[in-house]
């Protein structure tokens, strides 16, 4: 299966083996937020995959651990 490498862009995979993005949704019209809904859009999030769905986006499936 081939990897979706739009997707693959988006994501860090840490030292420690945890997969990391920004949170979706706030790259614009931001001016009418508050400061803090502002920064909470720029702060990663931890997303929980399984092997299967990380075999699907990342090329490494083997490194992610549950």
């Amino acid at each position: 299966m081939k990897t979706n490498k739009s997707f693959t862009k988006r994501l860090k995979l840490t030292k420690t083996g945890k997969i990391v993005a920004r949170k979706p949704g706030q790259n614009h019209f931001n001016a009418k937020e508050s400061r803090s809904t502002q920064q909470d859009g720029r702060r990663t999030q931890n997303i929980v995959v399984t092997p299967k769905v990380a075999q699907r986006f990342i090329n490494t499936a083997s490194t992610f651990k549950n």
